[in-house]
């Protein structure tokens, strides 16, 4: 599908400002100077400003004209202690805790993105993913109505064959490690929201995925599937969903109308929900290395756009991450 041509050209369509807390991380100041070239966003640097610069004329990357704050200094930082404390003092939080928190980068983040002043954060490349969604939970919280906050994979394979014209959906590949059947059903319908408005997919057609096929194999696992799928249609009852799918059969047209036949989903998914996060992690990265997909991260349920990184990422992950992030925030 070349999904980062695509995702770039929908953030071009209306600029949206994006703080990247790692501004110290050389990847990250690399990128950058692209993200503002390309015109994908305006980006904002965390940092200490000295640091920043090294750091900068280290790698070679030309930062000029791209704004950079200090949390430990900076004017609004006392603004933003005063909302952290409002938000968590029924947690236990002191002001006095709340002026040191907001000297962490990743906390001034999310509370700028919570506040107004930038549309989205994007961070990764040094911290876990755990480091990055604990802010982001606390301070911007679940969008109304959403259950929990998931993720899902946009897989980019090098041909067209199957998906959306090669680009397939997965969730979730990060953060609910075993979700119920209540929990798959809304990581389902929460993908496929992503593959809607982010990904540009009219129709997505939802598979949950197991390792049985309509009743082939019976065991409490594929019991949570059936359980999860129903529930998701009543949900959801104008979206496309189907399950308990193996693989092969929510992907391959012969496999499926072999397999589940009269099925509006088998053979043909673009969304693949897994039941369990070890089953999405291992596929994602077996579709990146023996597919050669490309792969970037969404998380999804937020009230406001914050995207995790691997911390493997290249300097042009990092760019497209920021444009994704830029067009959720649209």
């Amino acid at each position: 599908m070349n999904f980062d041509k695509f995702i770039k050209e929908r953030a071009k369509r209306e600029i949206k400002r994006i703080v990247l807390p790692e501004g110290e991380e050389k990847r990250t100041l690399q990128a950058a100077p692209i993200i503002k070239n390309e015109g994908v966003a305006c980006p904002v640097l965390l940092g200490d400003p000295a640091v920043i610069a090294a750091n900068a004329k280290e790698c070679g990357a030309d930062i000029e004209g791209i704004e950079v704050i200090d949390p430990a200094t900076d004017a609004k930082a006392a603004d933003y202690a005063k909302l952290l404390y409002e938000i968590r003092k029924d947690k236990g939080m002191t002001l006095e805790a709340a002026e040191e928190t907001v000297k962490d980068p990743m906390y001034f983040g999310v509370l700028m993105v919570k506040a107004g002043d930038a549309d989205g954060l994007v961070s990764g490349a040094v911290h876990s993913t755990g480091d990055m969604l604990r802010p982001a939970l606390q301070i911007i919280k679940k969008k109304a109505g959403v259950r929990l906050v998931s993720s899902c994979f946009l897989m980019d394979l090098p041909h067209d064959r199957i998906g959306h014209n090669g680009l397939l959906v997965y969730a979730d590949c990060v953060v609910v490690p075993n979700p119920d059947a209540e929990e798959l059903a809304c990581i389902a319908i929460s993908a496929a929201e992503t593959a809607k408005k982010v990904c540009g997919i009219d129709e997505p057609k939802v598979a949950l995925l197991s390792f049985s096929t309509k009743g082939s194999a019976k065991h409490e696992l594929v019991t949570k599937v059936q359980q999860a799928t129903a529930l998701a249609k009543e949900m959801a009852p104008d979206l496309m969903l189907d399950g308990e799918l193996q693989y092969d059969a929510a992907m391959m047209p012969e496999i499926g109308q072999s397999k589940a036949k009269g099925s509006p989903v088998a053979g043909y998914a673009n969304v693949f929900i897994f039941p369990d996060l070890q089953a999405g992690n291992i596929a994602y990265k077996i579709t990146e290395r023996l597919g050669g997909a490309s792969s970037v991260a969404v998380l999804q349920g937020l009230d406001k756009p914050c995207n995790d990184l691997s911390r493997g990422c290249s300097v042009s992950d990092i760019v497209t991450t920021v444009a994704l992030t830029a067009v959720q925030a649209q």
